[in-house]
Order: C-alpha cells, then structure tokens, then sequence
C-alpha cells in the first residue's frame, strides 16, 4: 500500500512539473534547447522565406534578437503558419513564439498574448495601375482577393463607403498566393495591410504596374504572439522590446527592413515609419485594434 502511495505521489509531482513546464516558456527550452518560432512565407518585409528553410524579416530579426538575449544557447526552429493555423499553434504549443505580421485585436487578446506593438499598418487596397481604380467606390462588381483566415475583406464592408457596393470575394491559401490571384487577372484587387502589399509589389515581377490605393480600412497594431498562460514570458519578451526602443534600436531595425534593400531581389519597400509607430516607441503598449479605431 505505501509503495502504491510512494509511486502516486512520484507520479502527481512528474504530472505536476511537466504542467508547470508546459506554462512556462523559457522553463521549456531550457529542457529541450530549443525555441520554436513561427514565421510566415509570404510576409514581406515583416516574415517571409528564402528558401531553404531561411526566413529573413523585420519581425523574424526582431525575434532572433529577443531569444538570443533570453535565452543564448537555445537553437531555433522555424516553423511557418499561416493565418488560418497560427493562433491555435500558439494555445496548443507547437509554437513557442509567433513573429510574423498577427494584428492584436480584442478577439484574439482573448486566446493569445502580444508583445508590445512593433508595427503598425493601415489596410488599403493593391490594385493594377491600368484598372484605374482608385477607391472603395470603384469595387462595385469587382472580384476582391483575401487571405484565408484574414479580417482585411470584413473590414471593407463595414466600411461607411462600401454601402451599396457589392464585389466577388476570392481566396488565397496565404498572401503571396491572394497576390497572384491579382497578378493573374482572376482578381481586380488585394485588401491587405499596406506593408504587407508593398512587399508584394516590390518583390513582383513588374512593380511599377500595382499601387496601393483608396481609403483607410483600419489602423491595426501588429504585434508578435506568445501563449496566454506565461504571463513571464511575456514580461520578458517586452522587457527586450522596450530596451531596443529607448536605445534607437528598434528604428535602425526597422529602416534596414523598410528603406533599405533586401533580400532577395535587393528591393526597398520603401515604407516610411509612421507616426502612430514613433508615438508607440516612445510610450509601448499592447492596446488592441479597436482601441486604435474608436471613434472619438
């Protein structure tokens, strides 16, 4: 009977460590000396692939910085997600850290964590320069290219000016695929946000041929994701944020990713940081979209 106690005990405490384990991030790497980040493919200039199992972007670097003042030794696995699969990869921690091109809003906050905002960006609309569209109004019985598991297309018919307007929607599998639904002709625009078009277009084929145009769907704060139940994690990962942001850091970060040439076609996106972005830096938050997109 005592050895049948002894050997329940041994086995409460095990369940008991491997649980609070599980809750704790850096507790979890540290046993198994990795990090598992998740990236996007086709988030340019925030997440994308190289090739190879390369990935390169403003919030990938910003994360390969964050785990490598965290935690030195651990070695990290790129693991791409994809709009549809990326919060439920971070609840059931397959992914240990999400730094991809994710808007914090309330619905999300609800399921996952984020980090301080470290990006902002405005939905609008890529469109071919020779389809002379220039405005929500212009959409009328158009075909509208979104990404599966996206809010950009919602946002569009909540919109005050898309009243009576009435449009096709189309979906790609992830962004660049929406892209190509545009490229291809089978679509005669792409509701994205506005970085995420501009690396699409910059690294296209023929980018003089796209613009973003039309009016301002929405602000969204893009942020990176950790899980909801380590609240120390998360407490270090913006701990790493506000110190890249009081150094100047964070905008020598961002300049090489937005004004400068990358890879792989050594384009510049050429996207200014905004001033919402700079209040941001000086004041971090994890507000969510809606608080952005009150009205006052």
């Amino acid at each position: 009977m005592k050895k049948h106690l002894l050997a329940l005990a041994v086995a409460t405490i095990a369940t008991g460590s491997a649980f609070a384990q599980a809750n704790d991030t850096l507790a979890k790497v540290k046993a198994s000396g990795k990090i598992v980040m998740g990236v996007r493919e086709s988030s340019a200039p925030l997440s994308y692939t190289l090739g190879d199992g390369k990935y390169a972007g403003y919030h990938v670097e910003l994360c390969e910085r964050i785990i490598k003042a965290l935690t030195p030794t651990a070695k990290i696995e790129y693991t791409p997600v994809t709009s549809a699969n990326r919060i439920p990869l971070v609840q059931n921690g397959t992914v240990d850290i999400e730094c991809g091109s994710t808007t914090n809003n309330a619905t999300r906050q609800k399921d996952v964590s984020f980090a301080y905002t470290t990006f902002v960006t405005e939905v609008r609309t890529a469109v071919k320069v020779a389809s002379g569209i220039k405005s929500i109004s212009q959409l009328n019985g158009k075909s509208l290219a979104t990404t599966t598991g996206t809010t950009s297309v919602a946002l569009l018919r909540k919109h005050e000016r898309a009243n009576g307007i009435n449009f096709k929607e189309v979906y790609g599998k992830d962004h660049a695929d929406s892209f190509l639904l545009l490229e291809s002709g089978r679509a005669d625009a792409f509701v994205m946000d506005d970085n995420i078009l501009a690396g699409l277009i910059a690294s296209s084929k023929s980018p003089k041929d796209y613009a973003i145009v039309g009016e301002t769907l929405n602000v969204e704060p893009i942020a990176i994701m950790v899980r909801k139940d380590d609240p120390n994690f998360l407490k270090a990962v913006d701990a790493q944020i506000q110190g890249m942001m009081k150094t100047g850091e964070l905008n020598k970060l961002y300049d090489k990713w937005f004004m400068n040439p990358i890879p792989p076609k050594n384009t510049s996106v050429n996207l200014a940081m905004g001033s919402v972005l700079k209040e941001l830096i000086k004041s971090p938050n994890d507000k969510p979209a809606e608080d952005f997109n009150a009205k006052k």
